[in-house]
């Protein structure tokens, strides 16, 4: 199996070193970018299956970089960021990333949402269930998509994960907490935001009226439900 590759965007290189360090350590391959130029150059042309994204970078900042990746793929984006400010962290999330992570961090922390947030390959059961219809919607489990009116949706791995579960259980409540530890894959402490803009996003892309969702509903104070057949 291929391993995996991470680029790291850091423009300070004793962080940059010890995040490369670690990560080869834990088996993935890495590439490293000290500028958001650099940055956005190799996260369009090499491919990685994941980028570590320093927010504060000489050239292009972090925003900025995320931004422009999110207009051509769908990459699972993690930023890093020195900044305590709200604004900074929904501001991320809003322009496309997947997950954020505060400086300082533990190795542990960080590696633990590497791997909650790398783009999952299907497993053999999953690969085995038949493309599913779903209110209007044809979710394909064999290649990851999802079909609206015979047109595909580009969504990103977390927003087919999120579309998946929910779907799974049509009528059921989830709390975001329920989200967060079943589908990013680790109990999220502090602000549950990320599920909340994903939700947005996910929303925007397989609602007609995202104002007004037909499958992605909110139970007010309780969570999100899917409205639709099962899937």
């Amino acid at each position: 199996m291929d391993k995996k590759k991470i680029l790291v965007v850091e423009d300070e290189k004793a962080i940059a070193d010890i995040l490369v360090f670690n990560l080869q350590r834990e088996g993935y391959d890495t590439l490293v970018a000290y500028d958001g130029t650099e940055g956005l150059r190799r996260a369009l042309e090499d491919t990685p299956d994941l980028i570590l994204l320093d927010v504060m970078l000489p050239g292009m900042d972090g925003f900025e970089v995320c931004r422009r990746v999110r207009e051509q793929n769908e990459t699972p984006i993690i930023m890093l960021t020195a900044r305590e400010e709200e604004t900074d962290k929904v501001l991320g999330l809003e322009l496309g990333a997947d997950d954020y992570i505060t400086k300082p961090f533990s190795m542990r922390e960080l590696m633990a949402r590497v791997k909650a947030n790398m783009r999952r390959s299907l497993s053999g059961e999953e690969r085995e269930k038949p493309a599913m219809p779903a209110s209007g919607l044809r979710i394909s489990r064999d290649n990851g998509m999802v079909y609206k009116n015979g047109r595909a949706l580009e969504l990103s791995a977390r927003e087919f994960d999120i579309l998946c579960f929910l779907s799974a259980a049509p009528g059921r409540v989830f709390s975001r907490e329920e989200l967060m530890e079943q589908v990013w894959g680790y109990e999220y402490y502090g602000d549950l935001r990320a599920v909340d803009v994903a939700i947005r996003r996910l929303r925007e892309k397989v609602e007609d009226q995202p104002a007004s969702p037909q499958y992605i509903m909110t139970k007010r104070g309780m969570g999100y439900y899917y409205a639709g057949e099962e899937a």
